[in-house]
């Protein structure tokens, strides 16, 4: 894609991003409300998760969710992820209702809808100069590896995914993608890897064999 398209391809889409997101948390506020209420109640506050990730060239900025774990107790034993999830704390994920804070990273500029999924800090000394480009683009709320498998999808996979969207970036893709997001949100498909209460965790990519270290 060439610069001038894909700058307003990404002008486009941020006009889409902000009014979607101020109808978003317009619509979503008394659902977020009642949310915010049982997330105090049922895992204590704070009631937001937040979280430095990195985003547009790698910029940190920070993520806001609904908190869905209990904090670390040893004095109780509650010191893994598996033990920290709780079954309120997997609905909200397997709902994606702990991702509705987000949305104000979107207004703010932070996100987009549709993107590669802003991952950890720690991984960004990890990826192949290829991998990175998944930082070339706004980080999203969705994204084309999320509708591959989400969660399920190899990592490997998943960071093909996103420089595959950083190329073919456009918004029939978005829409697409978007559409898709429901069907994989309403099935509850790829919430967490195999193994683990949710993703698990990238070491790194071999640079000359492409497997995983």
């Amino acid at each position: 894609m060439n610069h001038d398209r894909r700058t307003r391809v990404m002008r486009t889409k941020r006009i889409l991003d902000v009014c979607g997101a101020v109808l978003g948390l317009v619509i979503a506020g008394p659902v977020m409300l009642v949310v915010a209420a049982l997330v105090a109640i049922r895992l204590g506050r704070p009631v937001i998760f937040r979280q430095e990730r990195p985003g547009l060239h790698g910029y940190t900025f920070t993520i806001l969710k609904f908190r869905s774990m209990l904090e670390v107790d040893e004095a109780k034993g509650i010191t893994t992820d598996e033990q920290r999830l709780t079954r309120f704390g997997r609905l909200l994920r397997s709902t994606s209702l702990d991702e509705l804070p987000s949305l104000w990273n979107i207004l703010r500029g932070d996100m987009s809808f549709v993107g590669p999924r802003p991952s950890l800090c720690r991984y960004l000394d990890l990826y192949t100069d290829e991998e990175a480009r998944r930082h070339d683009v706004l980080p999203g709320l969705t994204g084309l590896a999320q509708v591959r498998g989400r969660n399920e999808l190899p990592w490997p996979e998943r960071l093909r995914s996103d420089v595959e969207y950083v190329d073919s970036i456009s918004l029939g893709l978005d829409l697409r993608i978007l559409l898709r997001t429901v069907v994989v949100v309403l099935r509850r498909e790829g919430i967490t890897a195999p193994g683990h209460a949710s993703s698990d965790v990238f070491t790194g990519t071999d640079r000359m064999t492409g497997s995983t270290a």
